[in-house]
């Protein structure tokens, strides 16, 4: 995490919080059935006592959008980007070249170590 706060900083971000961006810039492209604080804390493997604090960070800093669902359950919580939530994507996207760049790592290389790193949470879990 160490590599990442020099990247990381000129976009405002933590590590953890740049972690909760990646997810809900993916789900831009393609949302989830229930974009809620529960599948967000699933696909990150975070609690909700983890994950709320970091929400709330970002909802300050204008970048994400936390609302009650209408409709349904009144205790969950979507989370969608706001527009400068969006927009900051393009920014982020130079970290992992730069991050590449800094441990020597290729891209296949770097995707293998997240696949094995994936497959031993999984096993983990289980």
């Amino acid at each position: 995490m160490r590599t990442y706060r020099p990247l990381l900083e000129p976009l405002g971000l933590t590590y953890p919080q740049y972690l909760v961006m990646l997810v809900l810039w993916e789900w831009q492209r393609e949302p989830p059935e229930h974009p809620g604080v529960k599948a967000l804390g699933e696909r990150l493997q975070l609690d909700s006592g983890t994950l709320t604090p970091l929400l709330k960070r970002l909802e300050s800093q204008g970048l994400i959008r936390r609302e009650r669902v209408r409709g349904g359950d009144e205790r969950q919580l979507q989370v969608s980007l706001t527009e400068a939530g969006s927009d900051l994507r393009e920014a982020a996207a130079s970290v992992p070249h730069q991050l590449m760049c800094q441990t020597g790592m290729s891209a296949t290389q770097m995707r293998e170590l997240r696949d094995g790193l994936n497959q031993l949470l999984g096993a983990m879990r289980e």
